[in-house]
């Protein structure tokens, strides 16, 4: 069957196996796969993507942001999401939320991590806010949305 948009299969979309992450932290998450089911249907102001983590990988560093606001839903497979209260396994038709900072200065920072030994499938979905910020209370890493090139540098500024 052909869908015609708005509808859409989201395995019809071509993944992106690509982060911004710079090294150590890339090869933590990769080849994670992202089908960014939001742009293929036009939203501006809400970002989704269907995101396949393979086993023994991250979907990020644990981090937090300061403008935007982030859901997961687990469609299959099971992950473990990590936050500063702990551990927890999230299992199909599971999901979790992560408000922005309401300060902009402290957050839960919250990973997911695939444990398992099949791939999991989520989605994330978030706000798209411009000038927003990610901090990374574990790893020696800030994420700076302000300009026209977002870009990860050490806690310091200095760039990698």
């Amino acid at each position: 069957m052909t869908l015609k948009l708005p509808a859409l299969d989201p395995l019809s979309l071509p993944a992106r196996i690509s982060c911004g992450y710079p090294e150590p932290y890339r090869s933590r998450v990769l080849p994670r796969e992202k089908r960014a089911l939001g742009n293929a249907v036009g939203l501006t102001r809400i970002g989704i993507n269907h995101t396949t983590l393979p086993p023994g990988r991250e979907s990020s560093m644990r981090h937090w942001h300061t403008r935007e606001d982030e859901f997961i839903f687990v469609l299959s497979g099971e992950v473990v999401l990590r936050t500063d209260a702990g551990e927890q396994t999230l299992t199909a038709g599971m999901c979790a939320g992560f408000p922005a900072s309401k300060d902009g200065k402290t957050g839960d920072g919250h990973c997911l991590i695939n444990r398992g030994v099949v791939p999991a499938v989520f989605l994330e979905i978030s706000n798209r806010e411009k000038g927003d910020e990610a901090f990374y209370p574990d790893e020696d890493l800030h994420y700076n949305g302000e300009g026209s090139s977002p870009l990860f540098t050490r806690k310091d500024g200095s760039r990698f």
